[in-house]
């Protein structure tokens, strides 16, 4: 049966960062964890229980906190500027470490903790991040009122899909930070944006069956940057649900298609009607399903992680392929120069072009896989730190931030 960890947090974590203190937003990141008990006073940690002390003026990564939680020795995290920022121990210790932090007139720390080893990040096993795609250094950043807006930049911009389309990567993120700041700042949650999310996909797909293809566009990419702003809100703001979950993966499976049947079913009795329509929209689905199915073949069947950071290839690939940006892309571009069938031509070729490359990817993993006993993605071998003279390395990681740059002043 797994141990249960009970959690201190000392520190009060002010300034907000997107609407929480350090004690909130800790506190949810650990919310989902199983086996974790918080308490507000160390006399309730029973006896040689496992402890951690966090930092509540510490802006933690996720990683960070689950290689914590993992760790089974007395050991403290320091910051780069000599301050703990989280601290290992056992029910016996915490009282004794409790006095020695209050003790601490400074509240500098740094003299508290002698007896216990002394770590830092560069010696907590964190590999890349899968449900991101991407691999980026972990951080403790201090908060602080002169860190705030870097740490608001750096938490967006870490929220964000490290492989992904070529317009959520370079398009999307500016006008969706202050968007997000927005809705933090009305109190609007990341289903309230999904909700209408919903409402503008079905919208634009009616408008588009209506043969209306310009307010159709422009609710569909209204619909395609609120579904960028919708996850980035949950992100930064560690607010998540199941129903919010559901509804958003569902809604970004299913509605492409529908969009490009309707769009093909609005030009049917028009002049611009295609010969073949029948056939045409059978084709498009062999595309998409089919895409979908060796993307679920090669995460199920051959490795742990997406096929689209396989290889450097496969990233590249993924910025370009025919999912729903790039297509929206060929059906705004056919509709500007007044050839809406050639738009739907274009989105059934490219499927079927992009689940070949698929297919011939899929197959060649199997291979390797087969020669080799096991797939590694290549982000595995790189380091955003010291790699940057790749172009994939610029292109798909973030440099990791300068933490001279940050201010430690007024930190405790």
């Amino acid at each position: 049966m797994p141990t249960t960890t009970y959690i201190y947090l000392f520190g009060d974590g002010e300034p907000k960062i997107w609407g929480l203190t350090g004690q909130e937003r800790l506190r949810r990141m650990l919310s989902t964890q199983t086996n974790v008990t918080f308490v507000d006073s160390v006399d309730k940690i029973p006896s040689g229980a496992a402890t951690l002390f966090l930092n509540a003026n510490f802006l933690f990564d996720g990683r960070v906190l689950n290689a914590l939680l993992g760790l089974d020795k007395k050991v403290a995290l320091y910051s780069v500027d000599g301050c703990p920022a989280a601290i290992r121990t056992d029910g016996d210790y915490a009282q004794q470490l409790l006095r020695n932090l209050d003790k601490d007139k400074d509240h500098n720390y740094k003299f508290a903790l002698l007896t216990i080893p002394r770590i830092g990040l560069d010696d907590l096993q964190i590999d890349f991040q899968q449900n991101l795609k991407k691999k980026d250094p972990p951080y403790i950043l201090p908060i602080n009122e002169a860190n705030r807006t870097l740490l608001e930049r750096e938490l967006f911009s870490g929220s964000y899909k490290g492989v992904t389309d070529f317009i959520t990567k370079w398009l999307w993120p500016e006008p969706a930070f202050w968007v997000t700041h927005y809705c933090v700042r009305k109190g609007w949650s990341p289903n309230h944006v999904t909700y209408l999310s919903i409402i503008l996909a079905v919208t634009a797909g009616l408008a588009f069956w209506g043969g209306f293809y310009g307010i159709g566009l422009l609710m569909a990419w209204i619909m395609t940057f609120l579904d960028t702003v919708d996850g980035k809100l949950a992100r930064v703001t560690v607010t998540s649900s199941r129903l919010g979950d559901v509804l958003d993966h569902g809604l970004d499976i299913i509605h492409p298609p529908l969009w490009y049947l309707a769009w093909g079913a609005g030009l049917i009795g028009t002049a611009e009607a295609i010969p073949g329509f029948e056939i045409l929209i059978f084709l498009m689905f062999v595309g998409y399903i089919g895409g979908r199915l060796c993307e679920g073949v090669f995460q199920f069947s051959l490795a742990p992680f997406d096929i689209f950071i396989w290889r450097r290839l496969d990233s590249f690939s993924r910025l370009i392929t025919a999912r729903r940006n790039p297509n929206l892309l060929l059906l705004t571009f056919s509709w500007l120069i007044g050839q809406p069938a050639l738009g739907l031509a274009l989105v059934v070729v490219w499927h079927l072009i992009s689940t070949g490359v698929l297919i011939w990817r899929l197959m060649i993993a199997w291979l390797t896989k087969h020669k080799e006993g096991s797939l590694r993605s290549w982000l595995q071998d790189i380091d955003p730190a010291h790699d940057r003279d790749q172009w994939a390395v610029k292109i798909f990681t973030r440099a990791p931030l300068d933490i001279r740059s940050l201010s430690t002043k007024s930190l405790h």
